[in-house]
Formats: structure tokens, sequence, C-alpha cells
């Protein structure tokens, strides 16, 4: 049985959760705080260590030559997964745990975060990501340059238009999940099934790299598409970058619409009639 919420003005002492206050659009006191740029370390720090293991698991993967050998398709999709499932557990309490434009570009939206966090995260995000890649190509120089380098293109057999689709659809999935698993009022009503937000944001990255490593090599996060890009720089690589930013960030700009306006509004709206009329 659910607990019943409202967000009735004249039911208030009755409500069981809080919707934090819209960001402002441009927030310039944020400079002065040093808790706005540990969070722009925490993402960095946080993109880093993402794209150094998950890179190197995609090169140690290939460098077996044998498709029987490593982790394969599975243990690839796992390192994406279970490296978010990590970092935003560890980072959520710091900066939000985003770890991905896309995610920052789609709470922007929803006025979760202001213009200027959004725009410095995603500065940090890019610039942890380069770093990462570097680390992998330091440590696994030779294989890292005759391997890919990790980075994401069109498979062959796939057209832009469809890796565009994957990609669009991919990130849908993923700033869905963010934004139902953080949700306040899910949380109020729902407290009495305990769970980990950091989880299913996991799970929907390990699900749609299954879905979509072979077509893409799976973006679904910018910043991991161009620390890549910018470390392997090839020109094939370039040549499909752009799929890798428009793609994530109108998954995000949908997500976003659908979550916060279609049916948290119609949830709202129905929790608000229910409680003025119980007896339907």
């Amino acid at each position: 049985m659910t607990k019943e919420v409202t967000t009735d003005p004249e039911h208030h002492a009755a409500k069981d959760y809080r919707d934090p206050p819209p960001a402002p659009l441009f927030d310039l006191g944020e400079l002065r705080l040093w808790s706005f740029y540990r969070a722009l370390i925490a993402e960095f720090v946080a993109t880093l260590l993402f794209l150094y293991v998950t890179v190197a698991t995609v090169i140690g993967h290939k460098k077996q030559g044998d498709a029987c050998n490593g982790v394969g398709l599975q243990g690839i999709a796992w390192a994406f997964g279970g490296m978010i499932f990590v970092l935003v557990y560890c980072t959520a309490g710091i900066s939000g745990g985003h770890i991905n434009p896309a995610v920052t570009f789609g709470l922007f939206l929803a006025r979760k975060v202001s213009l200027l966090r959004a725009v410095l995260y995603m500065v940090a995000q890019c610039l942890g990501a380069i770093c990462g890649v570097g680390l992998v190509k330091a440590i696994m120089k030779q294989p890292y340059n005759s391997l890919g380098g990790g980075a994401n293109q069109v498979a062959a057999g796939y057209s832009k238009g469809t890796a565009l689709g994957a990609e669009i659809i991919g990130t849908f999935v993923l700033v869905y999940t963010v934004f139902s698993a953080t949700d306040p009022k899910r949380n109020a009503r729902d407290s009495h099934v305990p769970v980990l937000a950091p989880l299913p944001i996991g799970f929907a990255v390990f699900m749609v790299h299954l879905a979509t490593i072979p077509i893409t090599g799976t973006g679904i996060n910018p910043a991991r598409s161009f620390g890549a890009a910018v470390i392997y720089n090839r020109d094939k690589v370039w040549d499909d970058q752009w799929i890798f930013w428009v793609g994530p960030f109108v998954g995000a700009l949908a997500a976003a619409a659908y979550h916060q306006y279609i049916l948290r509004a119609a949830a709202i709206k129905a929790l608000g009639s229910f409680r003025s009329n119980p007896s339907n």
C-alpha cells in the first residue's frame, strides 16, 4: 500500500515530501561557495575514473584477439554500468553525481541546476574524460593506438541516422531513469520500498550498452565520446562526433519533457483530485 502524497496548498501540513525550488537561471553567488568548486572537482575526478576504467576494459578485451576471451560485450557493459553505480553513489552528495553532460543538460532543463553550474559541470566532465583516456593511452599505448582507442563511431552496416536514433533512445532511457530515481515525490510515496538511486541508474547504463554497443559503441555521454576522440584523434572518429553530442542532448531533452511536464504533472494533478474527492 503506497503512502498518500499531496501537493494541495490547503493541506500543506499533510504533505510528506518537498520539491526544491527551481534553480535560478543565473546564480553568480555560486562562485563564492567552496561547495561549488568541490562539486566541480568531484565531477572532474569521477569522469576521469569512469573513462579510465571503462576504456581500459574495452582495450583490454580487444587485445585478447579471440572473441571468446576477455570480458566480452556483457563485461564491457558491466564496466560502464558498474562504474556509474559506484561513482554516482560516491559523488551524489557532493555534486549530484552527473558524470555526463547529457544528464546535466536534462537537469538544467528541469531547473534542477543553474546555467552557470550546468556549463561548468560540462567543462569539468569533458576535461576529466580527456585525462581519463589519456591515462589509458599512457599505460596501454601500443594496444590503445592499434585497437581504436575506445572511441565511438558508427559501426559498419549502420547509417548515421540509425546511429543517431540509437543515441537518442539510449540517452532517453538513462536520463528518464535519473529523473525517476531522484524524484522526491516518488521517494515519499514509495518510502516503504527502499531504492538506492545509483542502482537503477547503473542498470540503465548497463542495459543501454547491451543494446547499442554493436551500433555506435554506445555514447549516451558526450564527455565519454569527446574524451576518447581527443586522445585517439583519427579522422573517422571526428566524422561521427556530432552524433554523440546531438543524440544525447536530444534524448535528454525528450526525457526531461516527458518526466517533468507530462508524467509528473499528470501525477500531481491526479493526486490533487484524489485528495479533494477521496470517494473516487
